[in-house]
């Protein structure tokens, strides 16, 4: 075996181990995200297992001998696998419906089509006659042109799409964990951008050389097939990886409905309470509490409770501290407090210690307080 070959294998093992290790892993999580992690799961597997195909061919089997018929490609799962995941982190009570079935029709044809051209070998004498019309075009359009792996990219695509539109829904509704949201769309994106990439060569080499490179796709002679895998043991290597650290986020956050008479009320006292943060500047209180603040605007703390989580979308203690960051940005930028500490305006802006205004910071502004300052 070449050295190439023995490096590839080695790349690829890498990816198809990550992702049966994995895998395993997240299908016994017991997290809130049990049915998403399950999913991500079964897409881990269907691609370590792609890999594990790959690594064997270049050992020589798979080639009509006993292992050709238990090797077959499922790739055109792995799009209708991406939308579920997509689902279920969305909603985390998410369950299978009927419905749902639709959407792995694309996997029953490929797996039943597979099979039928694949068991036209035990026809096949080595002429075209030995075999019928569908047999002997099924076999040259399946396993000797790019069909399996242009169909699956396209699926892939659609399906990445088809999720990227519910993501950008749910964020308009803002009933979303944030950190949940960027994952999705970065799993959308990879997967989008690599499988556009890959759809787009098999296109144009389709056309450079049409029909006149059969076999090319069965005996994988290629120059950009190994890359292609190598692609993805990197991509499944990456999701396994990340999918893990991710196995434990938090559940949705969905906001309780209101009457319209509710929302007209709660939107008055989040008018009111804006204004009178910008008048009045009572963040700068060290020790301002939900209660204080609701004795201040002369309502019931509940209701400032209600408002928060349904107008402004915040947590009592993010909106203040969201309020001190830009007050303490503002203080920054006059030119009369340069001779001033980054700790001494920060609690002129209302923290009452350095822990929590470094962590205010760099929550609401992805950067550290030095970081600011400079910035600024």
């Amino acid at each position: 075996m070449s050295v190439s070959n023995t490096l590839i294998i080695l790349l690829l093992a890498l990816g198809a181990t990550q992702g049966i290790v994995y895998g395993g892993i997240l299908l016994r999580s017991t997290a809130n995200n049990k049915m998403a992690n399950r999913i991500l799961a079964i897409i881990l597997f269907f691609l370590s297992y792609r890999l594990l195909v790959q690594i064997l061919r270049l050992y020589g089997l798979g080639y009509y001998d006993g292992w050709y018929y238990v090797m077959l490609d499922f790739s055109w799962i792995h799009g209708p696998l991406l939308y579920f995941y997509v689902k279920s982190h969305l909603n985390t009570d998410f369950k299978f419906k009927k419905s749902d079935l639709l959407h792995l029709i694309p996997f029953v044809i490929q797996v039943s089509f597979s099979i039928f051209v694949r068991l036209q070998n035990l026809y096949w004498d080595g002429t075209r006659e030995s075999l019928s019309w569908l047999g002997y075009w099924g076999y040259v359009v399946w396993m000797n042109l790019c069909t399996i792996y242009l169909v699956a990219s396209i699926l892939i695509i659609v399906y990445a799409t088809k999720s990227q539109k519910l993501v950008r829904l749910q964020e308009q509704k803002k009933s979303y964990s944030k950190e949940r949201m960027i994952w999705l769309r970065r799993v959308l994106l990879a997967f989008k951008i690599y499988f556009s990439l890959v759809m787009g060569i098999l296109v144009v080499d389709l056309i450079v050389t049409g029909s006149s490179d059969f076999m090319s796709y069965f005996y994988f002679t290629k120059f950009y097939y190994y890359p292609f895998f190598i692609g993805i043991s990197g991509l499944t290597y990456w999701l396994g990886l990340e999918g893990y650290k991710r196995k434990d986020l938090k559940k949705v956050a969905t906001k309780p409905k209101f009457s319209e008479e509710e929302q007209k009320q709660l939107q008055v006292i989040a008018d009111n309470l804006m204004r009178s943060m910008e008048e009045n500047k009572w963040f700068k209180d060290p020790e301002l509490t939900l209660s204080n603040l609701a004795g201040k605007m002369q309502i019931k703390p509940y209701l400032l409770t209600k408002c928060l989580n349904a107008v402004i979308d915040q947590k009592f203690a993010d909106y203040i501290n969201q309020l001190r960051v830009e007050e303490l940005k503002h203080l920054l930028q006059q030119p009369e407090n340069e001779k001033f500490t980054l700790l001494s305006l920060a609690y002129e802006a209302g923290f009452n210690s350095k822990s929590s205004f470094n962590r205010a910071v760099k929550k609401h502004l992805g950067i550290s307080p030095t970081e600011l300052k400079t910035k600024l």
